[in-house]
């Protein structure tokens, strides 16, 4: 079981910045592909960005691309979601995802249902 803790949310104003964080209770994280999702009110949660167990490949929407970065640290275990050049439409509540075993897919990559884990999520608010 991989308990997954979110935290850096918050309120910003549009075009401001936020990094979160994604604490993993599982020593071997390398052995997960990690991904970042979000839920706005009244809509489907949502694939942000995913990152292979060793960090060397990554994917996004196209929604964040060039906005977002994912990255992770698994001496820390940890990983990130660096968010720049915010808007409102990135309002939602940002979740941590693990998925085992790790293997890159775009299509899984996207599909909630196909992360074993999940964290309670972090509030994120843009304002105009």
């Amino acid at each position: 079981q991989v308990q997954l803790v979110e935290s850096g949310g918050g309120l910003v104003q549009a075009g401001g910045s936020l990094r979160l964080s994604c604490a993993a209770s599982e020593r071997t994280l390398r052995r997960y592909t990690m991904g970042w999702f979000r839920q706005a009110p009244g809509k489907d949660r949502e694939f942000v960005a995913a990152v292979t167990g060793s960090g060397g490949s990554t994917y996004y929407a196209d929604s964040v691309k060039g906005r977002f970065t994912i990255s992770r640290n698994n001496a820390k275990m940890t990983v990130y979601l660096q968010m720049s050049s915010l808007n409102t439409e990135d309002t939602a509540v940002y979740y941590c995802a693990a998925r085992a075993p790790d293997y890159w897919s775009d299509y899984d990559n996207r599909a909630p249902n196909e992360y074993n884990y999940w964290g309670q999520g972090t509030q994120v608010t843009v304002s105009s």
